[in-house]
């Protein structure tokens, strides 16, 4: 069943429905939870308050994007909210998924000065600002084009832009110390 159909049926009365939306996207909503705050604990607690928050919102919800969308925003808008709230900082493990090199390529100490660099690299995307971080984050992990992610971010493509720029040019200063 397609999206729209899955959201008519709800506003319609067919909550159970709602099950269907949940389960295709909750575990896209935790990995990029995951990713934008990097606590354990908050990914539950954040991904349930996003389903909560999204069967509010449906009814407001007109298709001018995908459903896709409209959950990531609200994703990155309850994980902002949260961490505002709690003063969180991102942790250091938060970007575990990086991409790496296979481990079986390496030897020892090339897998030392791997290890020390991709760490380097989590601290510095934590020390990010939220909107730098959010950006980037859908753009290098999730793969979002650039439109996808001002459609999530509900700010114009220049400024996605000049986020991702932004990002990666305080990323390469604070990799460099």
């Amino acid at each position: 069943m397609e999206d729209r159909q899955i959201v008519e049926a709800v506003l319609k009365g067919d909550t159970r429905r709602y099950a269907d939306i949940v389960e295709r996207y909750q575990q896209h909503v935790a990995n990029l939870t995951y990713k934008l705050c990097g606590n354990r604990l908050d990914v539950e607690e954040v991904t349930q308050q996003v389903f909560v928050e999204l069967y509010m919102a449906l009814p407001r919800f007109r298709f001018d994007s995908k459903l896709s969308s409209f959950i990531y925003r609200i994703t990155v808008n309850t994980v902002c909210k949260m961490m505002n709230k709690a003063k969180r900082f991102i942790s250091a493990d938060a970007m575990e998924n990086l991409p790496e090199q296979r481990s079986e390529d390496l030897n020892a100490q090339q897998r030392i000065i791997r290890d020390e660099q991709l760490q380097q690299l989590r601290t510095a995307i934590g020390h990010l600002n939220d909107e730098q971080r959010t950006a980037l984050v859908l753009y290098t992990f999730e793969d979002f084009s650039y439109q996808q992610i001002a459609d999530v971010m509900q700010c114009s493509l220049s400024k996605v832009e000049s986020l991702i720029f932004r990002a990666k040019k305080n990323l390469a200063k604070e990799v460099k110390q």
